[in-house]
């Protein structure tokens, strides 16, 4: 039912119709659950999750397509090919910061895929959740995709299943839990976390234009996004005007009230607010600007922490709110040094004009992925695979490698029944063994 290229196009045309059709309702529902502002929410939620569905829609016929391999003359005549097909049974389940993108789109790579798809959305979000949990149904194939609403509870009920597949966005500490719940049943399994992406900021660098690009990657949707930088690296002849750009992009973007701005989000809950408070009361760093809460209102102020020391509270672990640290260096060795020593990052972020040290940055370090002179915009390239190493994540999506995550490579080798020396063959008499020396 599911392996039909027409029937996974349906499927496909079926998604971006409703992301098309129903974006009002989508972006209600994340401005109740995140406060998410309505542009914000319908570019990074609605409207660039379409364009990627419609993309896999066009590149179908290419993706499934059989590959051929060379065969070696000792196997001739022969033809190899590898075959995508799919894994079977796939179970998503989907974060609270970005509730859409990051349910919807995995999942259209598994139906892509020819797979049937078990969905959770985060019960962190719960208008979406909601609001998934109808329109899903209605537009895709009842047969081969079911949301299953609710809470860890419900979440440990289906990773105690057999799957073919399990994809889970969130965090490191809930991501090791899916990986060893998968383990009795040698699932195979993608983990999509996050980590402490580090900024770096060269002395050569346009300070105007890193700060302008560091406070919107830092503060869409209130710094709770995976690939938003945790923290910034500033050589010392550069911090200060760093600084003073960033305070300014702050006023500009958000005004110098943020709570009564219509494009700054909220913290998703007391529990959030409560950490990122205790975060700011735990630093000795000097803030520069920000600070201020309504836990009522879930409102924590873009904030921007100077002077703060390798070992402060806020550089422990990911922050995953808006608050962006700012530490300076001295030298580059310093810095990358600092890098090496943590856990591979899900992003590194590197601003600077000097040729040589990009690629030394690229060469030297470990993560996920490297955008040099912007922030988060990598996940804008389609063709670019989106996924972490080592504690930031396992696996990957976006573009061919998406497919390629919930495909499997069927190798096949096709010869006929007649046409080849039997060398191979025993007995191995001298001759035999002779011309096997010459030719293996």
């Amino acid at each position: 039912m599911t392996r039909p290229l027409a029937w996974r196009r349906a499927q496909l045309g079926q998604l971006a119709l409703m992301l098309r059709a129903e974006a009002d309702q989508l972006t209600t529902a994340l401005a109740e659950d995140m406060g998410k502002p309505e542009i914000e929410a319908w570019l990074t939620d609605v409207a660039a999750v379409r364009k990627d569905i419609e993309g896999i829609e066009r590149r179908l016929d290419n993706w499934t397509a059989p590959r051929h391999v060379r065969v070696p003359w000792t196997l001739r005549p022969g033809r190899a090919q590898v075959v995508p097909e799919p894994l079977g049974a796939v179970l998503v389940i989907g974060p609270w910061n970005y509730p859409v993108r990051c349910l919807v789109l995995p999942m259209a790579f598994a139906l892509a895929a020819g797979n049937t798809v078990a969905v959770k959305p985060s019960e962190l979000a719960p208008a979406t959740a909601e609001l998934l949990a109808k329109l899903l149904p209605s537009y895709l194939d009842p047969r081969a995709v079911v949301v299953v609403p609710g809470g860890p509870d419900v979440a440990q009920d289906l990773l105690a299943q057999r799957w073919d597949h399990v994809f889970f966005t969130g965090g490191g500490r809930v991501g090791r839990l899916v990986l060893a719940a998968a383990a009795p049943h040698l699932t195979p399994v993608t983990l999509e976390l996050g980590g402490k992406n580090p900024a770096i900021v060269d002395h050569s660098a346009d300070v105007d234009v890193a700060a302008r690009r560091l406070v919107w990657g830092k503060f869409l949707n209130a710094g709770q996004t995976c690939v938003a930088p945790d923290y910034v690296m500033v050589d010392r002849r550069a911090e200060g005007p760093l600084l003073a750009a960033m305070v300014k992009q702050v006023n500009k973007m958000f005004s110098d009230d943020p709570r009564t701005s219509g494009s700054y989000g909220r913290v998703v809950n007391e529990a959030h607010m409560a950490r990122l408070a205790g975060l700011l009361a735990a630093t000795k760093g000097r803030i520069v600007t920000g600070g201020t809460s309504l836990p009522a209102d879930r409102y924590l102020a873009p904030t921007v922490v100077a002077d703060v020391s390798w070992d402060d509270a806020l550089m422990e672990d990911e922050i995953f709110g808006p608050i962006l640290p700012v530490v300076s260096y001295g030298s580059v060795d310093e810095a990358l040094a600092h890098v090496n020593a943590g856990d591979k990052p899900l992003a590194l972020y590197l601003y600077c004009e000097d040729s040589d040290l990009v690629e030394r940055v690229v060469a030297e370090t470990s993560s996920g992925g490297v955008c040099v002179n912007h922030n988060a915009v990598q996940l804008a390239v389609p063709g670019l695979p989106f996924g972490g190493v080592g504690a930031s994540g396992m696996g990957a999506y976006h573009g061919r490698a998406g497919f390629d995550t919930f495909s499997h490579a069927k190798a096949v080798l096709r010869r006929p029944q007649r046409g080849e020396v039997p060398l191979m063959y025993p007995p191995y008499g001298r001759l035999k063994r002779w011309v096997l020396k010459k030719v293996v």
